[in-house]
C-alpha cells in the first residue's frame, strides 16, 4: 500500500513539471551569408499571412514597422560595411522600416534589444537610411522572408519579401580594399606560388589590372611543377581576357586534359564551350 502511494505521489509530482512542446506562430530564422571576406547574419521571426491582407492592413503604411515578429529583426556584418550611402562601423543593428505604396523607408537601428518597434522612437538610433521603391512579384509569399542575395565580390542586396511585395536594399562592403591590403602585405613578405596564383585569380575576378595579374599568374605557374587542370583554367580565362587567345587555347587544352583524366565532368563541359568559342 506504502508502495502504491509512493508511486502516485512521484507520477502526479512529475506532471506537475510537464510543460506542453507546440510550434511557434512566428518561427525564427538565423542565416549566416559570406560576402567578400565579411561574415552577414540575419536573425529575425516569420509571421503568417493566414488569410489576412498585409500591405496596408497588417502591416500599416506610414508609420514604423517591427518588419518581422516578435524580438527585433537584426541584421549583423563583422566588418564596416556601407547601406543607405552611409558607412557604417561592424556590429549588429535592428531592422526596421517604414512602409508607403510607393516607397519604403527601412533603417537600421543601434538599439537591437527591442520586443518590437521602440516605445518612443529615437532618430539619434538611427544609424543608416535607404529609401527602396518596393516590387510587385506574381508569387505570392505567404510567411514573411528576410534573405542576403545578389551576392558579388563587393556587396549583396538585403530582401524583404511578404504577401507580393518584394524589397532589395543594397549594400556593399570593403572585400577590394581589403584583398589589395593583403595582396600587398603578403607578395611583400614571404610569397608562396599559391600566393601568386590567388592576386592573379582575384585580379581577373576583379577586373582589374590585367597587366599584373598576368605576371602574376606567369610566377605563380613557373613555381608549380605540375599545375591541376583548375589552375590551367584560370590562366586559360586570363589569356584570353587579355586577348591573348593562342596562350588561351593551349592553356585550355591542358587543363581539359587534366580535367579528363581527374574524370571532372564540370571543367571538361567548361574548357569545352571554351575552346569551341577560342578557336572560331
Amino acid at each position: 500500500m506504502k508502495k502504491t502511494f509512493f508511486l502516485l505521489l512521484m507520477i502526479t509530482s512529475l506532471e506537475g513539471f510537464s510543460q506542453i512542446v507546440a510550434p511557434q506562430p512566428s518561427p525564427s530564422v538565423s542565416i549566416n551569408q559570406t560576402v567578400g571576406l565579411s561574415e552577414v547574419t540575419l536573425k529575425y521571426s516569420r509571421p503568417a499571412m493566414r488569410g489576412r491582407v498585409v500591405m496596408g492592413n497588417l502591416v500599416p503604411y506610414n508609420a514604423i514597422w517591427r518588419t518581422g515578429a516578435n524580438a527585433n529583426s537584426t541584421f549583423t556584418v563583422n566588418t564596416a560595411f556601407e547601406f543607405g550611402g552611409t558607412t557604417i562601423e561592424a556590429g549588429t543593428y535592428a531592422v526596421f522600416t517604414k512602409p508607403a505604396p510607393n516607397q519604403w523607408e527601412v533603417f537600421l537601428y543601434r538599439k537591437n534589444d527591442n520586443w518590437g518597434a521602440p516605445a518612443v522612437w529615437d532618430p539619434s538610433l538611427v544609424v543608416a537610411t535607404a529609401t527602396v521603391s518596393p516590387q510587385q512579384t506574381e508569387r505570392t509569399m505567404t510567411s514573411f522572408s528576410m534573405n542576403i542575395n545578389e551576392i558579388t565580390l563587393n556587396g549583396a542586396h538585403l530582401e524583404i519579401h511578404w504577401e507580393n511585395t518584394l524589397l532589395a536594399v543594397p549594400f556593399s562592403v570593403p572585400t577590394d580594399q581589403m584583398v589589395m591590403n593583403s595582396i600587398e602585405k603578403t607578395l611583400n613578405a614571404t610569397p608562396t606560388a599559391n600566393d601568386y596564383y590567388t592576386a592573379a585569380v582575384y585580379l581577373l575576378s576583379a577586373d582589374k589590372d590585367l597587366k599584373q595579374a598576368l605576371s602574376y599568374m606567369d610566377t605563380a605557374m613557373a613555381q608549380i611543377e605540375k599545375p591541376a587542370f583548375w589552375q590551367l583554367r584560370q590562366q586559360s580565362l586570363l589569356f584570353a581576357k587579355a586577348g591573348m587567345v593562342k596562350k588561351a587555347i593551349a592553356a585550355a587544352e591542358a587543363s581539359l586534359a587534366g580535367a579528363l583524366e581527374a574524370n571532372n565532368m564540370d571543367y571538361v563541359k567548361m574548357n569545352t564551350d571554351s575552346l569551341a568559342e577560342w578557336r572560331k
